[in-house]
């Protein structure tokens, strides 16, 4: 899969003149990231709109997952993140929203080392359906972003902020 900034291509040949940092947010956009597929079944990601953030991934494997249960899913695919970046697996709305699927961790966290295959750990909210998965069915979805790597230092004392030590339902409704 080659990441192309496609779309600062389309907004010059439609007339549009980028500028300053709108110009170097499209142009760095421009990343290839490595798939290799492991298996017959696998299927490389896509992306259903151009512009759109995240890549298709897609089962490998077929899978019956019960009301309630959770199942991890093969998709048949390694990738090589570069160096300063992540993998994020986020769930598919539309999987929410039809038949209550969400991913156990989501995101999903893929550090740029990792080689191995992309699997998805799918959960099934709904009280009373099993939900199917066949080969080539879309079941998650990969973004890569940029990652800044935080050193660890201890402090006796943290800055003060307005919010302070405000959590869980700390702004209201």
């Amino acid at each position: 899969v080659l990441f192309r900034s496609r779309r600062a291509a389309s907004l010059r040949r439609s007339g549009h003149q980028l500028i300053g940092s709108q110009a170097a947010a499209l142009e760095s956009a421009a990343m290839e990231l490595k798939v290799q597929l492991l298996s017959d079944s696998a299927t490389l990601p896509t992306r259903a709109h151009e512009g759109d953030a995240g890549l298709d991934l897609y089962a490998a494997e077929a899978a019956h997952i019960g009301p309630g249960e959770r199942w991890q899913v093969a998709t048949g695919i390694a990738v090589e993140i570069p160096d300063g970046h992540a993998g994020m697996v986020l769930p598919r709305s539309g999987l929410a929203r039809r038949n209550g699927i969400s991913l156990v961790n989501a995101p999903g966290l893929i550090d740029s080392g990792y080689r191995g295959e992309l699997k998805v750990l799918l959960l099934n909210n709904d009280p009373a359906e099993v939900f199917r998965i066949s080969p080539g069915d879309r079941i998650a979805q990969l973004v890569i972003t940029p990652v800044v790597s935080a050193e660890p230092v201890q402090a006796e004392v943290l800055t003060e902020t307005e919010r302070g030590e405000g959590g869980f339902g700390s702004t209201g409704r």
